[in-house]
């Protein structure tokens, strides 16, 4: 079987959507981007994502050829059906099943979805994405034996090969800041560090070591944990 040689990345222009873009840049030899405007109330990770593109292109040279086209789906229905702290202005609670306020039913489903089926008029056959159950907040669309069963459910329904990658599954925060030095050096950090946006309130004011957020809410707090064990040497 011929190794594939494109991927289509599920790109947020988040911390981990863009450690996983660069690994794939590192990997493949043409690379393309989806996101999705769903109604997200950190609706600054789309001007985000924008913005580390072009300084990928510009400060990666290496990769600036592999990277292709960006696509950005309008999934605003899901917003509307959505009734969350991501997607409304409502605190962030824990609830009864265990499951925090930001938990969106549906999104990562509804996201390789339609990734797949962009990926099939493109003539692409590995997904990308940051999906990970070490370091998360209970999100069960995040699992990789959720993704192992879409998996298989794109591959059936659309009568070719498709395969999802999660380059960090297995990985907590550190070891992602970890992954990304490794793939780019001090130059892919910084990048993260001051051009991602993984904050569910959408806070761009406040700069932090690790980079922007309000600093309290669930991702901010992974975020910081994850850079400050990281910078402290406790990375296997």
């Amino acid at each position: 079987m011929t190794k594939p040689t494109s991927a289509l990345v599920l790109f947020s222009g988040g911390q981990d959507s863009t450690t996983c873009l660069a690994s794939a840049l590192k990997r493949f030899q043409h690379v393309e981007t989806v996101g999705f405007d769903y109604g997200q109330r950190h609706k600054v990770e789309l001007t985000c994502r924008t913005n580390v593109l072009k300084a990928l292109r510009s400060q990666f040279p290496q990769w600036a050829d592999r990277l292709g086209e960006d696509h950005m789906i309008d999934l605003s229905v899901l917003g509307e059906i959505s009734e969350t702290a991501l997607t409304r202005q409502d605190d962030i609670t824990t609830g009864e099943n265990g499951l925090p306020s930001t938990f969106v039913p549906g999104r990562n489903l509804v996201f390789l979805t339609l990734a797949g089926a962009l990926a099939w008029r493109r003539g692409i056959s590995v997904l990308v994405g940051g999906m990970c159950e070490t370091d998360y907040s209970g999100y069960p669309d995040c699992r990789r034996e959720t993704i192992d069963a879409q998996q298989k459910a794109l591959a059936l329904g659309m009568d070719r090969s498709i395969t999802v990658e999660t380059p960090l599954m297995w990985l907590d925060k550190a070891e992602t800041w970890q992954l990304a030095e490794d793939l780019g050096g001090s130059a892919l950090v910084d990048l993260i560090v001051e051009e991602t946006h993984t904050c569910y309130l959408g806070e761009r004011a406040r700069r932090h070591e690790w980079g922007y957020g309000c600093g309290k809410c669930p991702a901010c707090e992974l975020r910081a944990a994850g850079y400050k064990k990281w910078k402290q040497g406790a990375v296997a």
